[in-house]
């Protein structure tokens, strides 16, 4: 489960920068320290990602991320044994300033015992009218290749098309909105080769075959974003999106988000989300009869489900005059607690009759504590 949604640092501009002028990231290190504990997952592991500029026009990145998985979910306990993994992630990107333009491009890679991924991401932005309007475009390609732990014969192909446009405006002094559209296409091995649906074989019993999905999905997201600053020096930012894809499932998800400046060295961001989701045409936490369909799936993240995520965050910078390759540091710490409600997918480790069994829920913690460098 990949809930690591990137860092999150600052006050309002650092979130709406891009909309005020084409400019560079600045040139920074961050060490992270991110652990995920709830569900029976436990992930956590650090990142560190370096930013370095020259001539005003070029900037490049580098980032090397680590997942320590230790797994006794819910999806593991009912039809296979708990098990520990690393998955690392390593990432090199450059930026180039022409003008109002920005142009980026990066290359990452992921692998982990039973799975490899490789990414290409390219992205171009460009500032319009004064600076006040900012249009924004992307496409990336993946390419996966799957394996199964156990079974030396068994390896399969995923490719992913990743397409994006937003448009961001400066709408007053105190005000920025801004639209984005992402369109994505998968093709190939798109299911866990270790997850089992359930059926009936009789009315007080049921046995398990292996998931089976379709072999092309495309999905389709639009979000709305707006960020006011508010009049005693903080920043507000709400936003709205909606989700749906070929495999029939619809979401949608809103969220606050506050950052308050206390002083000039602290910073407090406060957040909820909320998200709700139906589930996929072939989704069942229950089947009546083994291949009862062509398609079946049994993934709880597939179901119908809502989750709320309430988070805090407190942020410190500090520099001193004798620096001289350093500008200033800053230390950040954010703490999320979720929270999900499946309206379809059962814990089946009460035993009782097939189809009665309590409905799963369960909460989570995500720490992050981050380090960074400005140079």
């Amino acid at each position: 489960m990949q809930l690591m949604w990137g860092l999150r640092v600052g006050a309002l501009w650092l979130l709406t920068a891009s909309a005020l002028a084409a400019v560079l990231p600045e040139d920074r290190l961050d060490v992270l320290r991110h652990a995920y504990d709830g569900g029976g997952m436990d992930i956590k592991g650090p990142s560190v990602l370096v930013r370095k500029s020259f001539a005003d026009k070029v900037s490049v990145r580098a980032n090397y991320y680590v997942d320590k998985v230790s797994a006794a979910s819910i999806d593991v306990v009912t039809s296979a044994s708990p098990y520990s993994e690393e998955r690392t992630e390593k990432s090199v990107g450059i930026d180039y300033l022409a003008g109002k333009a920005i142009y980026s491009l990066s290359y990452g890679n992921s692998e982990e015992s039973d799975f490899e991924a490789n990414s290409v991401h390219f992205d171009m932005s460009q500032d319009f009218f004064g600076d006040l309007t900012t249009l924004s475009l992307g496409y990336s390609k993946g390419w996966d290749e799957v394996f199964r732990t156990g079974d030396n014969n068994f390896a399969e192909e995923a490719d992913r098309q990743h397409f994006r446009i937003g448009l961001s405006q400066v709408l007053t002094k105190n005000l920025i909105g801004s639209i984005g559209h992402e369109l994505i296409t998968d093709e190939g091995y798109l299911n866990n080769p270790y997850r089992s649906v359930r059926y009936l074989t009789s009315p007080n019993s049921y046995s398990f075959e292996p998931e089976r999905y379709p072999n092309t999905r495309t999905s389709e997201a639009t979000a709305i974003r707006l960020s006011y600053y508010l009049p005693w020096r903080a920043g507000l930012h709400g936003e709205y999106r909606i989700y749906s894809d070929s495999w029939g499932v619809d979401a949608n998800s809103w969220q606050l988000q506050l950052i308050q400046p206390i002083g000039q060295r602290w910073t407090v961001e406060t957040r909820y989300r909320s998200y709700q989701q139906g589930d996929a045409d072939f989704y069942a936490d229950l089947f009546p009869f083994q291949d009862s369909q062509n398609f079946l799936a049994r993934d709880k993240e597939l179901s119908e489900f809502s989750s709320t995520v309430i988070g805090l965050g407190v942020g410190f910078q500090f520099s001193k005059p004798n620096w001289d390759t350093i500008s200033k540091a800053g230390l950040h710490l954010w703490v999320d607690r979720f929270n999900f409600d499946y309206d379809n997918f059962r814990d089946i480790r009460v035993q009782t009759t097939p189809g009665t069994e309590p409905l799963y829920s369960f909460d989570a913690t995500v720490t992050r504590l981050l380090f960074t460098l400005w140079y």
